[in-house]
């Protein structure tokens, strides 16, 4: 246990019992399939609530959702705009399991001064839709690492401003959830300079695989810092690309991993339902296979 003083421990464990009602920390039950979604930009169909009527025509259960483009307002503040999202997915039964702030990737958490204000409008867009878990991306000018080195003071930046944000996340019912081109082990640094209990890792199994980290040994070693996890394998189907995704998953299971499972995966024959639907069957054999 963490040394603290008994009134932070006894914060700590307010803040841990509703994290666990949001969802991050469950245990899987038996060898059963998790739930499957998909990010609606992979999907070519970021703004557009008809997402939900074509994901359950590929049979997916859920959407991850953009929540905007790098402006002073975000999309997905647009209230009306959210209730089309709600009135679709209450025609579908498909659900928006996450959101994703993408737009980090141009626009850095670390170092843009509208990233409070964008924080707290996305969490609260997610707390409306009931969108448990809310990505904060760190690629490209927002990487946390340059030549493979830390940018120890962006990540401190970024810490401050998660840490200032998870009050309002907790309140709303989310989960913070960062991903980055980090190693597992500096992931772990990163929330411990965060250091709030509700929030995770967002683990990306492609990304992982690409920047030569050790997939199955990362998950194991992460566990219930892991709130949600990426599926893709490059511009490839799922299972035919660089990815040992049966390896990811027996860790996945190994760490009773019951959160979504997202494909970010490619169109490879520029068929974008034909090619979800195929990745979406492999995942669910991949996980059949290791009940």
């Amino acid at each position: 246990m963490d040394r603290c003083t008994r009134r932070a421990f006894l914060g700590r464990a307010a803040c841990l019992a509703g994290a666990a009602a949001v969802g991050f920390g469950a245990r899987a039950e038996g060898g059963a399939v998790p739930r499957i979604g998909a990010c609606d930009w992979s999907m070519g169909m970021g703004f557009d609530p008809g997402v939900m009527a074509v994901a359950k025509a590929i049979g997916l259960d859920g959407v991850e959702l953009s929540a905007g483009s790098p402006q002073d307002v975000l999309e997905i503040s647009d209230p009306a705009l959210r209730e089309k999202y709600k009135a679709a997915m209450a025609e579908t039964g498909v659900v928006a399991c996450s959101m994703a702030m993408g737009f980090l990737n141009n626009s850095p958490l670390a170092t843009d001064p509208r990233g409070p204000s964008w924080l707290e409008q996305s969490i609260d867009a997610c707390g409306d839709l009931g969108a448990k878990t809310l990505l904060m991306a760190f690629f490209g000018n927002g990487d946390l690492r340059k030549r493979r080195k830390l940018k120890e003071e962006e990540m401190k930046s970024a810490a401050e401003r998660i840490r200032a944000a998870a009050p309002r996340a907790n309140d709303k019912g989310v989960v913070l959830a960062v991903e980055n081109t980090l190693s597992g082990a500096d992931n772990v640094k990163f929330l411990d300079m965060i250091n709030a209990p509700s929030v995770r890792v967002y683990y990306d199994i492609g990304n992982s695989t690409y920047n030569d980290f050790d997939v199955p040994a990362e998950i194991r070693a992460l566990g219930d810092k892991i709130v949600q996890i990426h599926f893709k394998d490059a511009a490839n189907y799922l299972g035919k690309g660089k990815v040992d995704v049966p390896a990811a998953v027996k860790a996945i299971r190994d760490i009773d991993y019951a959160g979504w499972i997202i494909l970010e995966t490619a169109k490879p024959s520029g068929d974008m339902q034909a090619d979800f639907r195929a990745n979406l069957e492999y995942t669910k054999g991949v996980f059949s296979a290791n009940a």
